[in-house]
C-alpha cells in the first residue's frame, strides 16, 4: 500500500469514527432534551436551597427558556458520550502506539474521565451552595428582594463547572509530564511556591469574582498538585521508543513473520510446479 492510500485510509477511519461519536452525542441530546427540565431542575437545587421561603427563580427572556434548556440537554449529553467519544479516539490511534504506550494510555483515558466527573461533583455538592449562600447573604443586608434569573444561573453554573473540571486534571497532566520525560518529580516538588501562586490566579480566571469560590478553586487544585506528585512516583519516565527488550521481542515476531510468509511462498510455488507438471504430463499422455 502506498503512503498515499495509507493516508486516505486513515482519513476514511478518521471520519467514520467521528460520525459514530457524533451520531450518539446527536440520540443522546434528544433524549436529555426530552428530560432537560428534570435536569434543569436537578442542576438548580443548590440554588433553590438558599432561596427565600415563596421565592422562585426566572426567566427575564421569553426565549431564555429554550436556550437553557438546549445547551443543559447538549452539555448533558457530550457528557454522558464522553466514554464512547474517547474510546473512538483510542481506536483510531492505537495502532500507531507501542504495547507499553497502550498500557499507560487506558489507565489515562479513565483516570482523565474520573477526574472530570469528580471535579464536577464537587462543585455542585459544595461550591454551588456555598457561593449562593454568601450571594444571597450579600442581598439580605441590602432589603431588596432577590429575583434570579435561571438563564444566568447557569451561565454562572456552567463556569464553575468547567473550571473545576479542568482543574481536577491536574494529577493526571502531572503524571502525563513525567511519563514522557518532560519534568521529574524532584522538578514537581520545586515548583510547590510557583503552584500555590498559580492557583489563586487560575482561581480568579476561572471562576466568578466571588472570594469564596475562588479559595474552593485554589485549595482543591494546591491539594491535586500534591496528589499528582505523589502518583507520579510510581510513574517511570518512558521514550517514544519501546525498550531493548520490547524492541528485540517485535524483531523476533517480525522475523517469524517474514518466515511464515517465506514458507507459504514456497510452498504455492511447489504446489504450482507439481500442477504444471501434472498438465505436462497428460499433455504427453493425450498425444
Amino acid at each position: 500500500m502506498s503512503q498515499e492510500e495509507s493516508f486516505v485510509s486513515h482519513l476514511v477511519e478518521l471520519r467514520d469514527r467521528m460520525i459514530r461519536a457524533l451520531l450518539v452525542v446527536l440520540v443522546l441530546f434528544f433524549v436529555c432534551f426530552y428530560f432537560s427540565g428534570d435536569i434543569m431542575k436537578f442542576l438548580s437545587l443548590p440554588l433553590y436551597d438558599v432561596l427565600p421561603a415563596g421565592s422562585r427563580p426566572i426567566f427575564t427572556d421569553q426565549a431564555g427558556a429554550f436556550f437553557t434548556l438546549t445547551k443543559v440537554a447538549f452539555l448533558t449529553a457530550v457528557l454522558l458520550s464522553l466514554p464512547w467519544i474517547l474510546y473512538q479516539a483510542w481506536a483510531f490511534v492505537a495502532p500507531g502506539l507501542y504495547e507499553h504506550e497502550k498500557k499507560f494510555a487506558l489507565p489515562l483515558i479513565f483516570s482523565s474521565v474520573f477526574f472530570l466527573v469528580v471535579g464536577i461533583a464537587f462543585a455542585y455538592t459544595f461550591v454551588l451552595p456555598a457561593a449562593y449562600k454568601f450571594f444571597i447573604a450579600m442581598s439580605s443586608r441590602t432589603g431588596a428582594e432577590t429575583l434570579q434569573d435561571l438563564q444566568k444561573y447557569w451561565d454562572f453554573t456552567l463556569a464553575i463547572f468547567f473550571g473545576f473540571g479542568i482543574t481536577f486534571e491536574v494529577p493526571v497532566v502531572e503524571m502525563l509530564l513525567v511519563k514522557v520525560g518532560l519534568v521529574t518529580v524532584e522538578q514537581l516538588k520545586q515548583a510547590r511556591r510557583y503552584v500555590v501562586v498559580g492557583a489563586f490566579v487560575v482561581a480568579a480566571i476561572l471562576t466568578p469574582p466571588d472570594v469564596i469560590s475562588q479559595f474552593m478553586l485554589a485549595v482543591p487544585l494546591i491539594l491535586l498538585y500534591e496528589l499528582g506528585i505523589y502518583l507520579a512516583r510510581f510513574i517511570k519516565a518512558r521514550s517514544r521508543a519501546p525498550e531493548p527488550e520490547d524492541e528485540a521481542k517485535s524483531q523476533e515476531s517480525e522475523a517469524q513473520q517474514a518466515k511464515a510468509q517465506q514458507a507459504k511462498a514456497q510452498e504455492a510455488k511447489a504446489q504450482e510446479a507439481k500442477a504444471q507438471e501434472a498438465k505436462a504430463q497428460g499433455s504427453d499422455a493425450a498425444s
